[in-house]
């Protein structure tokens, strides 16, 4: 969601571990199974044509293969989504895409793949250093496009939303106004079972004492730290005590059990802005500094993290998702699993005023808000052009998943 509001894979402090800007990217939240018009997808391992794609058997990806005139086979039902079979034509910008950028997420994916595509990942490994053209043939002639509908039917577009790794300055230690800190799991937190909220975490004994000596980091900005929570990781360029620094993940560990509020949509309820991105709360905030610790106050959730080194080949990818693998800048999204199974390769399309896509991406993440069949959370990476673009980015999309033949 252009989220001050929630992130998918803060989403993943919401469902599993990995993301107020993936909040402040997202405004908005984008059912019940129909009884015909499909075949269920009764296991992951189900075929169109009564083949199994688990099978060990697999054919070298020909040089060349043209799509299918027409589509052919029955719809397939998720519990979330149907999937209706289209011919490769209606996906647009197929013959334009750098699928060797996609191939990176893909590889990233055969690290831990589902029964469905793990027989196909040997071919995807020899195909990473494949061109373009045998790239595109062999998708062609080994994967079905289908478009992702809700279950009731209509290709009606879905929401786009994007997500970042906020990163920011820290310190080992408090001091030269690095006074806020990033806890690990605090004493006494029971997975599942609330602990205190964040107000009560500033503001009362018990708490606080739960949390002495659990401090991992030290950041300069509180909001910096709430940006830090909803999008559940980040990347900290940390100043150790003896001076020497270092560049550092934290990744999700656990959160207190508290319900997730968006302090945009607190924002925008009480009138005190029209513009709920992380800009135009930045904007509010200076105006209004005396009321920092009310409007942060508005989310009750607090996110604990662990800290990860990041050497050299860590640092190019992402924090990892829900499917368990490093997220890729620019081709993996978080989606809801009971639409998009993880691990499956996904052709987006979304034209807007922040962003034109029509390319190749991995369903690797998840997110809370995250939730339907064409819904879809962009990771953009990291830095501050990422962070902009996820804060502004709120868009339709169109979805088709690649299953195999």
């Amino acid at each position: 969601m252009p989220q001050p509001f929630a992130r998918p894979g803060a989403s993943r402090f919401m469902t599993t571990a990995s993301s107020l800007l993936r909040a402040v990217t997202s405004v908005g939240v984008l059912a019940l199974l129909v009884a015909c018009g499909g075949v269920p997808l009764s296991s992951p391992g189900y075929r169109t044509d009564g083949v199994s794609p688990t099978s060990p058997s697999v054919a070298p990806a020909a040089r060349s293969a043209a799509p299918e005139a027409a589509p052919s086979g029955p719809v397939l039902m998720q519990r979330n989504s149907r999937w209706v079979p289209v011919a490769w034509s209606e996906l647009p910008g197929l013959e334009q895409d750098a699928l060797h950028e996609a191939w990176n997420a893909w590889l990233k994916s055969c690290e831990r793949p589902g029964p469905v595509f793990a027989p196909l990942c040997p071919e995807v490994r020899r195909l990473s250093i494949g061109d373009a053209e045998a790239q595109r043939s062999w998708l062609l002639s080994r994967l079905q496009p289908y478009r992702v509908e809700p279950l009731q039917g209509g290709a009606t577009p879905g929401l786009l939303t994007a997500y970042f790794e906020p990163e920011f300055a820290a310190r080992r230690l408090p001091g030269e106004g690095f006074t806020t800190p990033l806890y690990q799991p605090p004493v006494g937190l029971v997975p599942g079972k609330p602990w205190f909220s964040r107000k009560d975490a500033d503001t009362l004994a018990q708490p606080q004492a739960a949390l002495r000596g659990r401090e991992l980091l030290y950041l300069a900005d509180p909001v910096e730290a709430m940006l830090l929570q909803i999008q559940g990781s980040g990347r900290l360029r940390v100043t150790e005590p003896d001076g020497r620094q270092r560049l550092v993940r934290l990744a999700f560990a656990a959160h207190n059990g508290q319900p997730y509020q968006s302090i945009g949509r607190w924002l925008l309820d009480q009138g005190e802005v029209r513009d709920a991105s992380w800009p135009g709360i930045r904007a509010w905030l200076t105006q209004n500094p005396q009321r920092q610790a009310e409007l942060l106050w508005q989310n009750p959730r607090l996110v604990f993290f662990k800290e990860e080194t990041l050497n050299d080949f860590d640092a190019a990818f992402g924090p990892r998702g829900a499917q368990g693998v490093p997220l890729t800048p620019g081709r993996s999204i978080a989606v809801d699993p009971l639409s998009i199974p993880y691990g499956t390769p996904v052709w987006l399309a979304s034209e807007g005023p922040n962003l034109s896509l029509q390319r190749l991406v991995l369903a690797q993440d998840t997110g809370g808000a995250i939730v339907g069949p064409t819904r879809a959370d962009y990771f953009a990476g990291w830095g501050e052009e990422a962070g902009e673009l996820a804060g502004r980015l709120k868009q339709p999309v169109r979805l088709w998943v690649l299953w195999p033949k």
